[in-house]
């Protein structure tokens, strides 16, 4: 491996850490919070440690896959640990591992607290651990990519960090990743100010439409009050907020293609129409039992809370504008499928992705087909209209099958050492692998993650990054050959 590179990166990384917290800075210091010095400390110290590695290794080498992938999996630990500093500091989150699980959840999406008390954390803390959704919406190894030196390597960077989905799919703007890194953050940007302008147009306040719209377009759920977003109990913040985790959840690339003209993009991507056809059926389904159950006086509320809850639970948002738990048994079992399934390829979503049941399922169609109508037929499944290798979906059916026995595994797990009931264990467990962030049971929508122990916590941190690194390059580092000259 090329370790002045990866020491050149890990400190270009904590670097853009540190320069990050600059915004919650200003946050503290307007609205005058105890937290102004511990944030500016914790700045000085993750700028000053990364300060280092950048100066005395900016040479240009480059970057192998194998240095991609290190850097992925330690850059995410690096930075969750470097950004627990303001929280502990601060005295609000003093444990280590509580503070390095409330950013970790915040980095990869997933939205899980250990906090009781949301609201009484100053306004530049609550800034700050909501500016973890935008940082890590994207991928934050993804923003790394346009401060790097041409020709470094940044596109194998990329890919450390990028789903199996997007291999799949084989989506691509331009031919250089930098330039198509600042298109899609440039979209990115553009989302968040606009849900941001649409919230403050219906009566939320600046700094609360913020912290909602970067957990919304980042599909991860942080809210900065303690009943989320029922908090507001308001149709309208419902329904733009509906809006833009469904832009989440569709792949950026695609919207970039829309935006440029090219319409028929959305009518040729299978994924997409797959991803509106899901959202239509368990919408439907969930708010037709909230209507037949009464649960909500009238059709529209039911379409309101049983579409809302299914978009956040879909996207891995994790908002929650009502406490799931206590609707119809019917209604909690579609949601509860609905975790395992997530959004598009090339979105700020976690998950098993659309892309993959779309290929396994036509896979499976035409075998079933083969076997008993056309035995000599050659089964082929066509993605975008155009057929694909039987490599993609051999990554398809192994990306899910892997996915499934780290969940029981992982549920196993927590059941033995926590002493918690199998749904609990369960739901943990999917909660943080597809970092979706609030599940079932003692971590249901009204409750968090406080109760669990240290050894807990960190085997759940794990999963979040596991998850939100797509499974494959968090763990082949514990191949022996991935170390091996």
């Amino acid at each position: 491996m090329h370790y002045s590179s990866i020491v050149y990166v890990l400190g270009l990384l904590l670097i853009v850490t540190g320069s990050s917290m600059s915004l919650p800075l200003f946050c503290s210091w307007y609205y005058g919070g105890s937290d102004l010095i511990p944030i500016l400390i914790s700045a000085l110290v993750t700028i000053g440690a990364g300060l280092p590695g950048w100066w005395f290794f900016r040479k240009r080498l480059d970057l192998q896959m194998r240095d991609g992938i290190f850097i992925a999996v330690v850059g995410w630990l690096l930075v969750s640990t470097m950004s627990a500093l303001p929280f502990m500091i601060h005295g609000s989150i003093p444990s280590f591992t509580d503070a390095f699980f409330e950013m970790m959840s915040g980095y990869t999406t997933t939205g899980a607290t250990i906090l009781n008390d949301i609201e009484a954390l100053p306004h530049g803390l609550l800034f700050w651990r909501s500016e973890t959704h935008l940082l890590g919406g994207m991928g934050f190894l993804t923003l790394i990519v346009m401060f790097l030196p041409k020709g470094m390597g940044g596109l194998r960077l990329f890919r450390a960090e990028s789903s199996p989905g997007q291999v799949i799919t084989k989506e691509k703007i331009t031919a250089r990743t930098r330039d198509t890194m600042i298109r899609l953050w440039w979209i990115y940007l553009a989302l968040n100010i606009l849900q941001t302008l649409l919230l403050v147009a219906g009566g939320m306040t600046l700094f609360d439409a913020l912290c909602t719209a970067f957990g919304t377009v980042s599909t991860s759920g942080y809210s900065p009050k303690n009943a989320s977003i029922g908090f507001y109990d308001s149709a309208y913040f419902d329904w733009v907020i509906i809006l833009f985790m469904f832009l989440g959840g569709t792949s950026f690339i695609m919207l970039y293609q829309v935006l440029h003209g090219d319409v028929k993009a959305v009518t040729l991507n299978t994924e997409f129409k797959w991803y509106v056809l899901l959202l239509l059926f368990f919408c439907g389904m969930v708010s037709l039992i909230l209507w037949r159950e009464n649960t909500y006086p009238g059709v529209m509320e039911s379409i309101r809370y049983g579409t809302f809850q299914v978009m956040s639970l879909l996207t891995t948002t994790g908002f929650g504008t009502a406490d799931y738990e206590k609707w119809p048994q019917a209604a909690q079992m579609f949601l509860y499928v609905v975790c395992f399934i997530g959004a598009c390829a090339g979105s700020t979503t976690s998950g098993i992705k659309v892309v993959h049941y779309v290929i396994i399922c036509k896979y499976m169609w035409g075998t079933v087909r083969k076997i008993f109508f056309r035995p000599m037929s050659i089964v082929s499944v066509r993605l975008n209209r155009k057929p694909i290798d039987s490599s993609i979906i051999d990554l398809a059916i192994c990306y899910f099958i892997v996915n499934i026995f780290m969940i029981f595994l992982g549920g196993c797990f927590m059941v033995l050492v926590e002493d918690m009931d199998y749904l609990t264990g369960m739901s943990s467990v999917i909660a943080s692998l597809m970092n979706i962030g609030p599940g079932f049971g003692a971590i249901g929508p009204t409750e968090n993650y406080a109760f669990i122990s240290n050894v807990g916590k960190w085997f759940l941190a794990w999963n979040m990054m596991v998850g939100r690194l797509e499974m494959f390059s968090a763990l082949v580092i514990f191949y022996p050959s991935f170390w091996e000259k």
